[in-house]
């Protein structure tokens, strides 16, 4: 043992002793001392990788689906600069990540020394806090090793604070890096710096409650006694696993239909609504907006938000976090979900009018829906219907960007059973999505796992795929393969050739079953236009998504079809839609 051994130990136990358990990490020698104390400590499993965009990814999945702080290690240099894509995802997405970065030396640093760069504060204001730490000492005094035990805790604190977000502590260290015995070095912990029996210190990460805010609360209150005609919206990042019910009893309680988010993790009741993106447009208009979390993913829902005259637009949010580019927001209260319904409590009524035209819209739409399917032409989007109605009780769902949540957002018709479906949406990046889908699935180990991306999506982070034999997490991927980025379809530019095809649906012709032999997987491929291809894929999925082992189920399309026919859809909704008004 020397200083860095006793150094890397003694701020991973604190890590441990303040409620971390994993930490994904790549290969490398700076990192080394922290590697080693990893490893050996018993309460936390190490996740092996071989990039760091792909630990950093995996990071994130596990971070979100646990709902507690995970960190990430690696070397210095570049290695670093690879997890910046998962760090800006977790900021905006306020998902608790310790990012920890070994480094050379301070004397090395803007000498021209090999794989050394500035490293402090490489993360700029995508962080919460970002600490460079001094280097270990061979015979440090006591006050040395109580900031290191403290700024543990600090980190763990700030990560997982009232607003959640990433911590960068940037590590120097000299060699040696093993654990070779240097006889200068004290390695033992000085007195007045012993661990104690549980954390060093604890710091309380606080949330207001309603009787802190009692202003706020009488008049949220009044607001919502005095309109019966209102909506709540719950975006993504609402809920936790156990928080959906609360959304639930508060829109029976008030009678306000909710519309409920896909990876909101509150659609999955018979209260929600989630066919809203398809008939929003017809929807009566509300005096009163109840927001929760993210900005919706549906364009047509935020129209609706945006063109509504709703006399209160109100956004409760846990942490304070401003989330409307619209700024058409009236008011923002720093309420959680929970406590939101604590303030309502006692304004119990029976549906009102608006509430009753919302569930007849969404019964009408889902019925349309499943009539097409049942006699029309299938598409992508009636792929991803059939996966969310096939798909276990308490499955892990992970929806790629950018066309894939998109279709589970409109065609993920609710179900009354357990779901957990989460989403890369803080900047919607395609980047590293199955890493973290993989992250989310390591983090609810129990449950079936599936992943519903675009082949844009899967080509960019294919390397993420060792993760399923590495780090032993079993999953489905539902690979929507229409040969090219057919979101941009939808977009005004379609009209626009050759430049158009040439340059943003950019087709690549790639035939991914050479991907799956590459890692070891399971392939089966599927074509949406071949007779009997709905029952084929609906077989396929209801027997791979129960085994233990992966499979890649690869649905091939064509996505001007896909779009015609999603638009063909839409349409049919709209005329029955019409002839019930």
């Amino acid at each position: 043992m020397n200083r860095n051994t006793l150094w890397a130990t003694t701020f991973v136990d604190e890590l441990a002793r303040n409620g971390l358990r994993a930490v994904c990490a790549a290969p490398g020698s700076r990192h080394t001392p922290l590697m080693l104390a990893f490893a050996k400590h018993p309460d936390i499993r190490v996740y092996s990788h071989l990039d760091e965009r792909s630990a950093a990814f995996f990071a994130l999945g596990l971070a979100l689906a646990s709902d507690i702080p995970v960190a990430t290690i690696c070397t210095s240099g570049t290695a670093g600069a690879n997890m910046y894509p998962a760090i800006i995802e977790a900021h905006e997405s306020r998902v608790p990540l310790i990012v920890i970065t070994a480094d050379r030396p301070h004397e090395l640093r803007a000498s021209g020394a090999n794989q050394t760069i500035d490293q402090t504060k490489m993360f700029s204001d995508f962080v919460l806090w970002a600490v460079d730490t001094a280097l270990p000492e061979a015979t440090p005094p006591a006050i040395v090793y109580r900031n290191l035990r403290t700024l543990a805790a600090r980190a763990m604190a700030t990560a997982n604070g009232a607003k959640r977000g990433v911590v960068h502590i940037n590590m120097p260290f000299r060699k040696p890096l093993e654990p070779t015995p240097v006889e200068s070095d004290v390695t033992e912990i000085p007195q007045g710096a012993e661990a104690r029996q549980s954390s060093f210190v604890w710091i309380d990460g606080g949330q207001l409650v309603p009787k802190e805010l009692n202003n706020a609360v009488s008049w949220l209150r009044n607001v919502v006694q005095q309109n019966a005609d209102g909506v709540i919206i719950a975006g993504g990042h609402v809920a936790n696993d156990g928080e959906g019910a609360i959304l639930k009893r508060l829109a029976k309680n008030i009678g306000y239909p909710l519309l409920a988010e896909s990876y909101s993790h509150t659609r999955n009741n018979e209260v929600a609504i989630g066919g809203y993106d398809s008939f929003i447009a017809n929807a009566p208009k509300p005096s009163v907006i109840l927001r929760f979390g993210d900005i919706p993913i549906s364009k047509a829902l935020n129209t609706y938000i945006n063109t509504s005259d709703a006399e209160y637009i109100i956004h409760l949010s846990a942490d304070g976090t401003w989330s409307d580019d619209a700024h058409l927001t009236h008011f923002l209260i720093p309420l959680s979900l929970e406590n939101t319904a604590i303030a309502l409590e006692g304004l119990e009524r029976p549906p009102s009018s608006l509430y009753q035209q919302f569930h007849k819209l969404e019964d009408v739409t889902w019925q349309t829906i499943e009539y097409e399917l049942d006699f029309g032409a299938y598409f992508d989007g009636g792929v991803v219907y059939d996966t969310l109605n096939l798909i276990p009780d308490g499955a892990t769902i992970f929806a790629g960007n950018s066309l894939a949540v998109r279709h589970v957002d409109q065609f993920g018709k609710p179900q009354n059973k357990p779901l957990f479906i989460y989403a890369n949406r803080g900047v919607s990046g395609i980047d590293g999505n199955l890493s973290t889908a993989l992250g989310t699935g390591a983090a609810r180990n129990n449950s079936s796992l599936v992943a519903i991306v675009g082949d844009i999506t899967f080509y960019h982070d294919m390397n993420g795929l060792l993760a399923i034999h590495r780090c032993g997490v079993p999953i489905t991927i539902v690979l929507l393969n229409n040969d090219g980025g057919g979101i941009f379809n939808r977009l005004p530019i379609n009209k626009f050739e050759p430049e158009f095809t040439e340059y943003f649906i950019t087709a690549h012709g790639l035939d991914f079953s050479h991907t799956a032999a590459l890692y070891s997987i399971e392939h089966v491929r599927i074509n949406v236009a071949d007779e009997g291809a709905r029952q084929s894929f609906r077989e396929i999925f209801a027997d791979k998504v129960h085994q233990k082992t992966s499979t890649i189920i690869e649905v091939m399309s064509d996505s001007l079809d896909d779009e015609q026919r999603r638009q063909e859809i839409l349409d049919s909704i709209k005329a029955t839609i019409q002839q019930i008004s």
